[in-house]
C-alpha cells in the first residue's frame, strides 16, 4: 500500500500501541472514507483476504466499524460495505485512554516491587 507520509506515520503509532498490524492499516485506510467493501481495502492496502477478515472482526468487536450485507450479481464470496460506527477522534481517544491506563498499571507494579526493596 502507498500511503502518504502522515498516514504510514499513523498507522505505525498505532501498531505500537499494541494494535495489530492488519487492524491499524485498514483503520488507517478507512478513516477518510465513507462506506467500503473488503475487496477495496485489500486491493488498497495489499492485506490479503483473511488478514482483512479478521481486521474487520477486531475491529467490530471494538465498536468501531460497522458491517453491512451488498447485494451481488452472480456466485462467489459475499460482499460487505463497512464504514467506521464512530468519529475517528473518538477512537483515538479510546486508544490513548487504554494506553492511559496501562501506564497507570505499569507504575502500580513498579510501585509493589519498590516495597520489597525495602
Amino acid at each position: 500500500m502507498v500511503l502518504s507520509e502522515e498516514n504510514e506515520k499513523l498507522a505505525r503509532y498505532l501498531i505500537i500501541s499494541d494494535i495489530p498490524r492488519s487492524v491499524a492499516y485498514t483503520l488507517v485506510y478507512i478513516r477518510n472514507k465513507g462506506e467500503i467493501t473488503s475487496v477495496e481495502i485489500e486491493r488498497e492496502t495489499g492485506l490479503r483476504q483473511p488478514e482483512v477478515s479478521i481486521a474487520m472482526q477486531w475491529l467490530r468487536r471494538k465498536g468501531w466499524i460497522n458491517k453491512r450485507n451488498m447485494k451481488k450479481e452472480g456466485k462467489g464470496r459475499p460482499i460487505h460495505g463497512y464504514k467506521l460506527s464512530k468519529n475517528f477522534g473518538e477512537i483515538l481517544e479510546e486508544i490513548i485512554q487504554d494506553l492511559s491506563n496501562k501506564i497507570a498499571e505499569i507504575n502500580t507494579d513498579i510501585e509493589q516491587l519498590r516495597n520489597f526493596q525495602k
